[in-house]
């Protein structure tokens, strides 16, 4: 019994031996992640940053040239159509050195020597035309008896006709002076003391809205078209987002958009409204020149949900670009190139197994199939080097 004791201890002895031997000789499972084939409706948008954007704003410039009176309007405030939004001076005249304004001075003398002769001369015109009319009344009356001849009468006429235009040129005369007067007074007028105030120039907003942004608060002297400050309705918003040129080419008016990280509860929803025919170029966050297109987005809920926004707010918006109900998704991650087409590896009886499939669509981290996958089945995302058909492997939690 003690042989047979021994001989069976050593018999169980070797035979541990050797199974620990295949144990550490066998491959181990290798750890992966899995995720289950689902099937539903995919969705591939164009993700990117957005603006809101006032659709109707209104620059209210400067119609003229002068000194701008201090804006008391603020960005928010309401204004109606016609009000009094700001006011403009006349530029003061410029300033005269000691000999300009002496040759002012002399200019206003001439001014005043030339109305005193055009006045005598429109009395002498005067004189002379009346003098002209009773001569020619007296050769009329001659002329009925007999006691003139007709050339006296005519001459008579023709005296009285240039009487008249003589008269009326120096009435012309008269009052041109009287304008140089003027002219030369208001040169000189600006300096002196009984200057009265200035008659402002006021402007007034176009339509009725909110005060956007207030380009220019203080009392400085503006151009003409200058800008002064921006109106426009705050209810009345869309969405500008630039896309990339490859991208905008998919992009349709009427597609579904849907606007998040907006700063209020919820997922709001809109529609493209047009994509601009025009790219520009834009350097992106890593010093690349890229080509993007503007995309304008209607807003589609209500107002009372988004009332918050308001013009110039950052959002992110999701531009449907693809869809497809009943389909196979999966984790982007969990395809890989064999050739010229996709593959993935399924999990098997607890081993790897290769797959070929068909992508149809790939978008924001997922991937639809088309053919090649089961609902239920498990693929292993991120398949490292280690990873072959029919190696052994562990799914973690």
């Amino acid at each position: 019994m003690q042989i047979t004791a021994g001989r069976v201890g050593l018999a169980l002895g070797v035979l541990a031996a050797v199974a620990g031997i295949v144990w550490l000789v066998m491959p181990r499972a290798i750890p992966v992640e899995t995720v289950a084939v689902t099937r539903g409706r995919f969705v591939a948008t164009v993700d990117e940053d957005g603006k809101t954007r006032v659709r109707q704003r209104y620059v209210v410039a400067a119609p003229l040239a002068g000194q701008l009176t201090r804006v008391r309007l603020k960005a928010g405030d309401a204004v109606g159509e016609g009000d009094i939004v700001a006011a403009i001076l006349p530029p003061p005249a410029p300033l005269l050195d000691p000999r300009s304004r002496r040759e002012a001075e002399e200019r206003l003398g001439i001014a005043e020597a030339a109305l005193e002769r055009s006045k005598a001369a429109v009395e002498r015109a005067l004189a002379q035309a009346t003098q002209a009319k009773a001569e020619l009344d007296r050769t009329r009356a001659l002329t009925a008896t007999g006691a003139s001849t007709a050339q006296a009468l005519e001459r008579a006429e023709l005296a009285q006709r240039v009487a008249d235009r003589d008269l009326r040129a120096a009435e012309f005369e008269n009052h041109a002076a009287g304008h140089e007067l003027v002219q030369a007074k208001a040169l000189l007028g600006r300096y002196g003391d009984d200057m009265g105030p200035a008659e402002p120039w006021n402007v007034t907003a176009p339509v009725s809205g909110v005060v956007l942004k207030v380009v220019q608060e203080s009392a400085i002297a503006v151009q003409s078209g200058m800008p002064l400050m921006e109106i426009g309705d705050p209810r009345d918003i869309e969405i500008v987002t630039d896309v990339l040129s490859i991208d905008a080419v998919e992009i349709r008016p009427g597609a579904d958009v849907a606007i998040d990280h907006w700063g209020g509860p919820g997922i709001l929803s809109g529609k493209v409204a047009r994509v601009e025919p025009s790219a520009f170029t834009k350097i992106s966050t890593l010093g690349v020149e890229e080509q993007r297109v503007n995309v304008r987005i209607d807003l589609l809920s209500p107002l009372q949900q988004w009332s918050g926004l308001g013009d110039g707010y950052r959002v992110d918006t999701r531009i449907t670009v693809y869809a497809k109900d009943d389909i196979e998704i999966i984790p982007a991650g969990a395809l890989f190139r064999r050739g010229d087409g996709w593959s993935v590896y399924v999990v098997e009886n607890d081993r790897a197994a290769f797959r070929a499939v068909d992508v149809l669509r790939r978008s924001g981290g997922f991937a639809a199939i088309g053919k090649g996958l089961q609902p239920g089945e498990r693929v292993i995302v991120y398949p490292g080097d280690q990873i072959s058909a029919g190696v052994r492997v562990e799914a973690r939690p």
